[in-house]
């Protein structure tokens, strides 16, 4: 069929009149965005002379989304997790907020109430082959003073690019810890060097990432919330330099201020005084918080995660 069959005016009508718009019942903001998304994709689906066997190819793609539970793996593929990083960035410096760590994607595998300890914590259980990792970092305010008791909720990857309650290798809360910053604002956390992943083989949104001609892997990264009275929470992660997909991560979650250099300690004082027997890696990752405020839209965001089993 020929493109641009059906007008404007007949779309929209017929988006409105699907979103309920011709009534006074449901829920209002739920019928202003279903309006315009109907609208938008009738366009798309007119101007690019979308068939009906595309179409449902699509629907198809997106209920095996849905069965594998996968839509928290793909809206960072497509790069509206990120998209929305952006739009949360403007919004904070129309706000007069300018300062702080860079913010980027949580991803979808944060799994709550992870063991909390002070100042510092081992993150692994000791099974993992990989190099030892030590992060540490101060948390500050804008006005560079540091603060006491933060928690610093993170995770990451194993050696093989897996997640506890994930890839069911791991115990539970491997990798997964909340540190709550010493009196001068500091913590530490010994864990491995994590390695990145990729989108399973059968998984739709690798079957995605194929026909769109990307591939669909991530670099390393270890992922933070950070919190505190008075402060907006944080959502970031840092990634390592030399890392192959560090700047083609399909999720989008590389950003420069964020890619942290490792470290390679080989020295036998600096080896004893960690506390080890073997050369290990070192990474430090410091953190500055910004003040709340009641201009800006909140950086907690209320969606779906992982459910400690």
């Amino acid at each position: 069929m020929p493109a641009d069959l059906i007008s404007k005016t007949v779309m929209k009508e017929l988006a409105a009149r699907a979103a309920g718009a011709d009534n006074a019942k449901g829920n209002k903001r739920v019928k202003e965005v279903t309006e315009r998304l109907l609208y938008r994709l009738m366009q798309v689906i007119d101007e690019c002379d979308v068939s009906m066997d595309e179409f449902w190819a699509a629907v198809g793609l997106l209920t095996k989304t849905a069965k594998n539970n996968e839509f928290g793996l793909m809206i960072p593929g497509v790069a509206l997790e990120h998209f929305l990083d952006l739009r949360l960035d403007e919004a904070e410096r129309l706000a007069g907020i300018n300062g702080g760590t860079t913010r980027t994607i949580e991803g979808p595998l944060y799994v709550a109430g992870a063991p909390l300890t002070t100042g510092e914590a081992r993150m692994d259980d000791g099974t993992d082959p990989g190099e030892v990792l030590i992060i540490s970092g101060t948390v500050r305010g804008e006005d560079g003073n540091a603060i006491p008791g933060a928690i610093v909720d993170v995770w990451h990857a194993n050696s093989k690019g897996g997640y506890s309650f994930i890839d069911g290798e791991q115990a539970p809360y491997n990798l997964r810890r909340r540190i709550a910053t010493d009196s001068k604002g500091r913590y530490l956390a010994r864990s491995i060097v994590p390695n990145g992943y990729g989108c399973p083989p059968e998984s739709a949104t690798r079957e995605l990432m194929n026909l769109l001609g990307r591939h669909a892997e991530r670099p390393a990264h270890v992922h933070y919330f950070i919190s505190a009275p008075g402060y907006r929470q944080l959502t970031t992660q840092f990634n390592f330099t030399g890392d192959k997909y560090l700047y083609t991560d399909f999720a989008f979650g590389t950003r420069e201020e964020l890619i942290v250099t490792l470290e390679r300690i080989k020295s036998p004082d600096e080896i004893r005084k960690a506390g080890l027997n073997k050369p290990f890696a070192r990474a430090t990752f410091d953190i500055v918080l910004t003040k709340e405020t009641a201009q800006a839209p909140s950086t907690i965001v209320n969606r779906e995660h992982v459910i400690a089993a």
